[in-house]
């Protein structure tokens, strides 16, 4: 494999971008891992159950109020150099997201008994909830504005310290018997933390500077077709969160979500790449630089495939003994036949991530969005038919199926707009070297936490000592890496 200079500058650059957002979405990642046993071993999975809703409600909310405007600043932030359009972009987001924010909050606090009905919890949770989704829709504007200007060790800075301020709070408040409003409160509590210390830097960086609004009508032009595209994506994402809740109670709620959460750490994976993607992708199309987009995307599906196609295989073998060491006996019983069917929707999610960038780049966001729409709907169709029959393997298998025809429907389109180069050599060496790494861990018979993590061990040396003899991975790649780490 011949790599150029040139090539082997912008690959530099990227990937150690990519590392340093990974570095902040592995924290992303771990942090419901992390709360996760000590939420289901104090509180029970029932209570578990009623804290992944809270989640899945706040999922729901903070990317409608946001109308998609943090996405419309990364894109159309990212060459701009006028300090003055800068300042009134970033402003007139920010009002817009605060005001449509507290509609929202206002609502939700106005509907908390009917909600906590639905949940069965009490209704201060709710009307809690109501000032989380302020603060989170705000935060995400801000620290999109990072991402906007490519500004990645900001970006992994303050998504860490809100990650570990948030884990570390969670965790006393438990330990502390504050029970699940403690854990609520300390979401609160990082999240106005974090959004003074943005707030600050904002200002000392861009100025104050009262808003004309002047870009705001293009910006939401762009973002506001998002909106049912995340509502559509809630569906197919979480939606079988509050399904499973209506037809078998919060008890099969809690455990189905640890089982998902455990199953999607395969996204992990994707999240550095869907943190840089969008900047870097729209400068070099707007710059007409083609064939580098192509070979941005092209190298991130290859990045992506090699960590995340052992990751499926190695979750769905180490299932069960992995939601036993980071949750209960009993939802590991319960659920862990819902993991392989999850982990692999999340490589699906995983490509369709890196693809669906097309729709971005050509500002035909609509597609996304009808694409998404039709694969919501079906999933919650099946959904319904499902889970009554099934239980949450019906949940976990309309799941996978969502995620399928979402990917070869983004294919088939993007592919029509922009298309590039897949390495399918690559994809089959990946899936043989997982397949020989997949063997000890089966005849293992792994038990106990120590035996886990060194199966886990084991099967990364077996993976990439086999990916490597079968050529899947070249040397000017490893030493491409190398020279990343050290700085060269």
């Amino acid at each position: 494999m011949n790599i150029s200079i040139n090539e082997q500058k912008f690959m530099t650059k990227f990937t150690r971008d990519t590392m340093i957002t990974g570095l902040s979405s592995l924290f992303l990642s771990v942090k419901n891992l992390i709360t996760l046993p000590f939420i289901t071993k104090f509180l029970g999975a029932e209570i578990y159950g009623v804290w992944a809703q809270l989640l899945v409600t706040l999922g729901f909310l903070v990317p409608v109020a946001c109308i998609g405007l943090p996405f419309a600043l990364v894109r159309f932030l990212a060459a701009e150099k006028n300090r003055k359009k800068i300042q009134d972009s970033i402003y007139s987001v920010l009002i817009v997201v605060l005001l449509v924010s507290i509609i929202f909050a206002i609502l939700l606090f106005l509907a908390s008994s009917s909600i906590s009905t639905l949940f069965d919890c009490d209704v201060l949770l709710i009307k809690m909830l109501s000032l989380v989704v302020i603060l989170e829709s705000m935060n995400t504007v801000l620290i999109n504005i990072y991402r906007a200007f490519c500004k990645m060790k900001k970006y992994a800075f303050y998504s860490i310290i809100q990650v570990a301020l948030e884990v570390g709070l969670v965790i006393f408040m438990i330990l502390m018997n504050g029970g699940i409003i403690g854990a609520l409160a300390s979401l609160i509590i990082s999240r106005v933390v974090v959004l003074f210390i943005m707030l600050a830097e904002l200002i000392k960086e861009v100025g104050i500077s009262f808003p004309r609004f002047m870009h705001i009508k293009e910006y939401l032009f762009f973002g506001a077709p998002t909106v049912p595209g995340n509502i559509s994506l809630w569906v197919l994402r979480l939606s079988d969160r509050y399904l499973i809740g209506w037809f078998l109670g919060m008890l099969a709620v809690g455990y189905y979500a640890p089982s998902y959460i455990v199953a999607s750490s395969v996204v992990f994976f994707i999240a550095p790449l869907s943190i840089i993607l969008p900047a870097v992708l729209s400068k070099l199309f707007d710059e007409n630089k083609l064939d580098e987009v192509r070979k941005y995307l092209k190298y991130s599906f290859k990045y992506f495939l090699a960590v995340a196609i052992p990751s499926v295989f190695g979750l769905s073998i180490l299932s069960k003994q992995i939601l036993i060491a980071v949750s209960t006996q009993e939802i590991a019983d319960q659920a862990y036949l819902v993991v392989p069917f999850v982990a692999l929707s999340s490589l699906f999610w995983g490509c369709y991530a890196i693809i669906s960038q097309v729709f971005s780049l050509v500002k035909k966001t609509k597609i996304n969005a009808k694409l998404i729409f039709v694969t919501g709907c079906t999933n919650f169709v099946l959904n319904m038919l499902f889970i009554p029959w099934l239980g949450i393997l019906g949940a976990a298998f309309t799941t996978l199926i969502g995620y399928l025809l979402l990917l070869l429907l983004g294919v088939w389109y993007a592919f029509k707009e922009f298309a590039f180069g897949i390495d399918w050599d690559f994809i089959a060496k990946s899936v043989f070297s997982s397949v020989i790494m997949s063997v000890p861990l089966v005849l293992l018979h792994v038990s106990g936490l120590s035996q886990l993590v060194g199966s886990i061990f084991l099967g990364m040396v077996v993976y990439i000592i086999s990916i490597f003899v079968f050529g899947g991975i070249h040397k000017k790649e490893i030493q491409l890496m190398k020279c990343c780490l050290m700085g060269c």
